[in-house]
C-alpha cells in the first residue's frame, strides 16, 4: 500500500487531504490486486476486460470528480489526480481512465444539456458505458482545424462520415464523442462535437485495427470508421453547431494536466525503484549504490523529480481554483513529459542489461512513457502555445 503522499513519496501534496489519500489507497489496492495480475492476458487480447471498468465503477473510481447528482463521486479534480497517480505507481497502463473519467465525462458535464447529463453520466460512472473521444485523423493529429470527418444534418439526425485514428479505448468504447465538421466552409468555426452510442451492430460504425504500438500494449488504441453513421441531432454537445473547436480548446488544459500527473508519478516511481535496485545489486564487490556515478545519477534524477512535483502541484492547485491558463498547462505537459523520459532513461541505464528486460518495471516505464511526448498535443505544439503567450 502506498505511503501517504503523492505516488508514495511520503510527501503530501498541498491539494490533497485525508479523503483524497483514502481514495488513493483504494485505487492502489484495486490496480495492484484486480488489474495488474492480468496484464499479460490484456496484452495478448489487446485490451483490458470491460469487467475491470465495471469493478472500478462499483468502487467509485470512475468519474470521481463528477457531481453525485449525476452518478459520480462528487469529488474534485484532486480525487482524479490521486487515482491517476495510483494507476501510474502500480505500473498499470491498460485502462484508459484518464480519457474515460478525466476527459469524456467532463465534456458532458461542461457542455451537455441537463437531460444529456442525467442520461449519460451515470452510465459512465458505473462502467456500463466506456468512453472515448475521436479527434485525431489519419491526416490531422494536433491540427484539429484540418479534420475532414463530416456530420451532415438530415431531419432529426446527423449523418457522419469519416475516419479517426489513435483513439484511446477505441477497441472497446461504446460511447464516443466525435469531432466532426458540420460546416466545411468555416474552418475551426465549422467543428462540432457529437456523441454516438455504438456497438458492433450499429449501422455505419466500424472499428478498425487495434493498433500495434511501441508501448501501452495492453491498452486498446484503435481506428474508427464512420460510413453514414446516423446519430440523433439531440446528441450535439452545446447549444449550437460550430462550438466544437472552442470546447476542445477549453478542455485540453485539463487533459494536458492529467498527462503531466502521470509523468511525475512515473518519475517518482522510477527513482524509487532504481534506488532500491542499486542498493541490492552487487557490482565490483559492493552495492551498485556505493559507486559515485550511481549516487550522482540518482541524486540528479531525484532532484528533477522533486522540482517536477513542485511545479505539478502548483498547476493542480491553480486548476482547482480555475486559474490554470493554456500556456502553463502546455508548459506542464511538454516539460514534465520530457523530464519523465529523461529520468526513466537514466534510471534504466543503471539497471544495465536487466533494464532492457520486460520483466523489470523500468523497461515498461521506458516503452510506455515515450508516447507521453506525442499525444495530447505533441510537445513541439506545446512550445508553440507557450510562445504565443509571451
Amino acid at each position: 500500500m502506498a505511503e501517504p503522499g503523492s505516488a508514495g513519496t511520503g510527501r503530501r501534496s498541498p491539494w490533497s487531504d485525508d479523503e483524497v489519500e483514502a481514495v488513493r489507497e483504494l485505487a492502489d489496492s484495486f490496480f495492484t490486486k484486480e488489474v495488474v495480475p492480468h496484464y499479460e492476458r490484456f496484452v495478448e487480447q489487446g485490451h483490458p476486460d470491460r469487467d475491470a471498468y465495471r469493478k472500478a465503477g462499483e468502487l467509485g473510481l470512475l468519474c470521481a470528480s463528477i457531481p453525485a447528482e449525476y452518478g459520480g463521486g462528487g469529488g474534485t479534480f484532486a480525487h482524479e489526480a490521486a487515482i491517476g497517480e495510483a494507476q501510474a505507481k502500480a505500473g498499470e497502463s491498460s485502462m484508459g481512465l484518464v480519457v474515460h473519467s478525466g476527459i469524456v465525462a467532463h465534456y458532458i458535464l461542461a457542455y451537455g444539456t441537463e437531460e444529456q447529463k442525467r442520461d449519460w453520466l451515470p452510465k459512465l460512472a458505473s462502467g456500463e458505458r466506456l468512453g472515448a473521444i475521436a479527434m485525431s485523423e489519419p491526416g490531422a493529429g494536433s491540427d484539429l482545424q484540418s479534420i475532414t470527418t463530416r456530420a451532415t444534418p438530415d431531419g432529426d439526425e446527423y449523418v457522419i462520415t469519416g475516419a479517426k485514428t489513435f483513439i484511446t479505448n477505441g477497441g472497446t468504447a461504446d460511447f464516443v464523442i466525435i469531432a466532426a465538421k458540420t460546416d466545411t466552409t468555416q474552418g475551426a468555426q465549422g467543428v462540432s462535437l457529437i456523441v454516438a452510442e455504438v456497438d458492433e451492430d450499429t449501422p455505419g460504425f466500424r472499428r478498425g485495427r487495434v493498433l500495434q504500438k511501441v508501448g501501452l500494449k495492453a491498452q486498446d488504441t484503435a481506428e474508427l470508421f464512420f460510413d453514414e453513421l446516423r446519430v440523433p441531432a439531440a446528441n450535439l454537445l452545446g447549444p449550437a453547431e460550430g462550438r466544437g473547436f472552442i470546447q476542445l480548446m477549453r478542455q485540453l488544459p485539463q487533459e494536458r494536466l492529467l498527462i503531466a500527473i502521470t509523468a511525475v508519478a512515473v518519475m517518482e516511481m522510477a527513482v524509487a525503484t532504481t534506488t532500491a535496485y542499486a542498493k541490492e545489486r552487487q557490482a565490483f564487490g559492493k552495492p551498485l549504490f556505493e559507486l559515485q556515478n550511481t549516487r550522482f545519477e540518482l541524486a540528479e534524477c531525484a532532484t528533477l523529480s522533486r522540482v517536477s512535483r513542485v511545479f505539478l502541484d502548483d498547476c493542480i492547485v491553480r486548476h482547482m481554483r480555475g486559474e490554470l491558463d493554456v500556456g502553463t498547462a502546455a508548459m506542464a505537459k511538454y516539460w514534465l513529459t520530457d523530464r519523465q523520459c529523461e529520468v526513466v532513461d537514466r534510471c534504466m541505464q543503471l539497471f544495465g542489461g536487466y533494464g532492457y528486460m520486460l520483466e523489470y518495471p523500468i523497461a515498461r516505464m521506458f516503452i510506455d512513457g515515450r508516447v507521453q511526448r506525442i499525444y495530447g498535443g505533441a510537445n513541439e505544439v506545446m512550445k508553440e502555445l507557450v510562445a504565443r503567450t509571451m
